[in-house]
C-alpha cells in the first residue's frame, strides 16, 4: 500500500468515526439535559421560562460539538491538508 492509498483510508477512517461518535455523544447528552429540564419543569413550574431558556442555551452548545465533529469530517473527506504534502513530495521525486 502507497503514502497516498494510506493517507486516503485513514483520512476516511477519521472522518467516520469523528462523524459516528461526535452524533451520538451530542445526543445522548440532549437527551440527558432535556430529561432533566422535564423533571425541573414537573417540580418547579414556576421557574419554567428560566429553565427553558438555560435549556435551549445548553441544547445549541451541546449541538456546536456534533456540527464541529461534522466539519473536521468534510474537512479529511474534500479539504484534507495532508494531500497538498503528499503531492508536493510527489512532485518532488
Amino acid at each position: 500500500m502507497d503514502s497516498t492509498t494510506l493517507i486516503a483510508v485513514a483520512s476516511i477512517v477519521t472522518a467516520g468515526l469523528s462523524t459516528a461518535i461526535g452524533c451520538m455523544c451530542p445526543a445522548l447528552g440532549e437527551g440527558r439535559s432535556v430529561a432533566t429540564a422535564l423533571t425541573a419543569l414537573a417540580q418547579q413550574p414556576d421557574a419554567s421560562p428560566t429553565i427553558t431558556r438555560t435549556l435551549f442555551v445548553g441544547l445549541a452548545m451541546i449541538e456546536s460539538t456534533a456540527i464541529y465533529c461534522f466539519v473536521v469530517s468534510m474537512i479529511l473527506i474534500f479539504a484534507n491538508p495532508f494531500w497538498n504534502h503528499i503531492i508536493a513530495q510527489s512532485a518532488g521525486h
